[in-house]
């Protein structure tokens, strides 16, 4: 059977669910949700992906989201396999907690966000676990409608202004309290199984969305599996460097120091390789590689030049 379709861009906007395997419980007690809710907050900066509604049910989650970059699999791989190893060790289990891949719809443009912000939201109602939405806390739905403290990574905004009224957020709540009326006319709107949008918009991305090495780019280096020595040949190929020297050194030139540095922030974005499997591939100590993270980010946003040379590596190096 053939894996579905990924199709991934700048911008896109998706309904992502998983479940647990054998339709089991992926979350057995609220350490387990507030583990992941704290996750999802890290996949929105490490990623930069927008979240716009999420929802935590016993044996399955819902997340509405952008990404701003090409990555939906990257960001959603890495929290599937942080989380189940947090989980395994909290639990003292082994073995796989979800249920095969996550499932995503692609979703035409941010009309639909509202409608499946309410349909997610809903989930404990129609699930019978609550009388009352408010009454489960494990979703972004208090934020929206009670002003509830919540995380700076959850974009209300997007949804809410769409109200235009003194009071989006009790809007938003009728919205939601009436919407059980609305959800058959939104899954009308799903076309071949996959997008959410008009007919058009489906066929289009069906048709058109090929992901291949583009002819006029040969060097482009497709990393099939993700090996870590494979992916720091290629990205000192690209670079140009001597990875042994940044390994053996004790003391690199500030100029040597920023390419080291590009190198471990390409490795931490793929959210492939944890801390300490980073920390051992360039002989650094496992608390210096958040630090070195951070300085980069910082460079990042600061010098254009870098930003390019960061882009032109992301472009060359596929994973």
């Amino acid at each position: 059977m053939s894996r579905p379709w990924r199709i991934e861009f700048k911008g896109a906007l998706y309904h992502v669910l998983s479940r647990g395997n054998e339709q089991k419980d992926i979350f057995w007690d609220d350490g387990d949700r507030n583990c992941f809710i704290r996750l999802i907050g890290e996949m929105s900066d490490r990623f930069d992906v927008d979240i716009f509604a999420y929802v935590l049910m016993d044996n399955h989650y819902h997340i509405l989201l952008r990404t701003n970059n090409p990555n939906l699999s990257k960001a959603m791989q890495w929290i599937g396999v942080t989380y189940t190893r947090r989980f395994n060790n909290r639990h003292a289990r082994s073995g796989h907690l979800f249920q095969g891949r996550f499932k995503s719809l692609i979703v035409e443009n941010d009309a639909y966000l509202v409608r499946l912000s309410c349909y997610i939201h809903r989930n404990p109602l129609r699930a019978g676990i609550v009388k009352r939405l408010i009454d489960h806390k494990w979703s972004s739905y208090p934020a929206y409608t009670y002003n509830r403290k919540y995380p700076e990574w959850l974009k209300t905004d997007t949804i809410l202004s769409q109200f235009g009224t003194d009071n989006p957020q009790l809007s938003y709540r009728k919205k939601v309290q009436r919407y059980s009326k609305e959800e058959a006319s939104l899954f009308e709107e799903l076309r071949y199984g996959l997008f959410f949008g008009t007919v058009e918009f489906a066929d289009k991305l069906k048709s058109g969305f090929l992901k291949e090495i583009h002819p006029e780019l040969p060097q482009q280096i497709m990393l099939k599996k993700h090996e870590p020595e494979k992916l720091l040949q290629g990205l000192s190929d690209v670079l140009e460097c001597d990875l042994e020297s940044f390994r053996k050194s004790l003391r690199i030139p500030e100029k040597d120091k920023a390419t080291r540095d590009l190198m471990i922030y390409f490795l931490w974005q793929t959210g492939l390789f944890t801390n300490r499997k980073i920390s051992e591939l360039f002989g650094l100590s496992y608390s210096s590689i958040s630090r070195r993270v951070g300085i980069f980010r910082k460079k990042l946003r600061a010098d254009k030049s870098f930003k390019k040379k960061y882009d032109k590596v992301s472009a060359l190096i596929k994973i």
